[in-house]
């Protein structure tokens, strides 16, 4: 059975800076659910209730239409080494693009990270901490610097017009608004 918390403890904050990947969960009311793996040390936590993650261009951009048309978002950790654990922050979102007022305040607390095209800004409501028993052990092996190498080719140029045209619309055909909203 898992433990449920209002807030996050000491120890959940190092497990989850000790994580190379977490999984982030969103939906809209209807339609499908996109559960994605991320990682490139893009999260941070900014406090006991408060978490913020570094979006980088991807082939969609679903997370970012689910958050504007509802903001609820569970983002997952996993042991994959040491003591298992599962960690669930479940919270409301909100998504940060380049012309918002929020965006400065928020980007300098990320290392830079090529292709950079959001920030969810998370208000965790609540902590589950679970067994993770049947999670198996992985060893860590490196960073990919794939996505990184494309982003650094394509340019800043490049990038928007990557957004322009792969990442507007959802598989479900709900508009992203990265455009618009990117400055």
């Amino acid at each position: 059975m898992g433990k449920q918390h209002q807030e996050l403890s000491q120890e959940h904050i190092a497990f989850i800076k000790a994580q190379k990947i977490y999984f982030v969960g969103t939906a809209t009311e209807a339609g499908r659910v996109s559960v994605s793996p991320k990682g490139m040390d893009s999260l941070v936590v900014l406090g006991s209730n408060r978490i913020a993650w570094l979006n980088a261009t991807g082939s969609g951009n679903e997370t970012s239409t689910h958050i504007q048309s509802n903001p609820r978002m569970t983002v997952m950790f996993c042991a994959f080494e040491g003591k298992p654990l599962v960690l669930r922050l479940y919270g409301k979102a909100k998504v940060l693009h380049r012309s918002d007022r929020e965006w400065n305040e928020l980007i300098s607390v990320f290392k830079p990270l090529p292709g950079t095209r959001q920030i969810f800004d998370v208000a965790v409501d609540l902590v589950q901490s679970s067994c993770g028993m049947s999670i198996p052990y992985f060893d860590y092996a490196g960073e990919r610097e794939l996505l990184n190498d494309w982003a650094t080719k394509k340019g800043e140029e490049g990038i928007r017009q990557y957004w322009a045209d792969k990442n507007q619309v959802s598989i479900d055909g709900h508009a992203t608004n990265i455009v618009a909203k990117s400055g």
